[in-house]
């Protein structure tokens, strides 16, 4: 290594990171269900109660993401993953299964939206949710501290 080489001081920030500053926006923020913020705050008001998938938005640009698509395009690429991970936690761990009229599943994968705004749901449960996707995602993809 030459003296003058800076070597990275951080380590990359991973799905399992941004699962936990989600969870820790709700804790902080409010948790909020039927769009991703509470419409009761205006746009500008830098940190409304959230949906698990505004929390993640948030988490991944650092500011409100009312859509996705307005983001960079390396933002959604990490927005869209993230929220992959979290929807692959709940195939596995809580699963909806929707069932039309005549006995089919009506879908393949647990959405985040309609399992974020189950009458049922509560706060701490969505919170929990986050943390077990970002515990399960380091448990499969990491050793020693480190990317496998």
């Amino acid at each position: 290594m030459k003296a003058t080489h800076n070597p990275p001081t951080t380590a990359p920030v991973t799905p399992a990171d941004l699962l936990r500053m989600a969870a820790l926006y709700l804790r902080r923020h409010g948790w909020h269900q039927g769009t991703y913020y509470n419409n009761l705050f205006p746009t500008d008001f830098p940190t409304p109660p959230a949906c698990a998938v505004g929390a993640i938005g948030m988490a991944c640009a650092g500011h409100r993401a009312d859509h996705f698509y307005t983001l960079d395009i390396d933002t959604q690429i990490t927005f869209r993953q993230t929220v992959g991970v979290f929807t692959t936690y709940l195939d596995d761990h809580e699963p909806i299964c929707a069932i039309d009229d005549d006995g089919f599943l009506i879908d393949e994968h647990t959405s985040p939206y309609s399992w974020n705004d189950d009458p049922a749901r509560t706060a701490e449960q969505v919170i929990t949710a986050l943390e077990s996707a970002a515990d399960e995602w380091d448990r499969l993809h990491m050793q020693g501290g480190e990317n496998r």
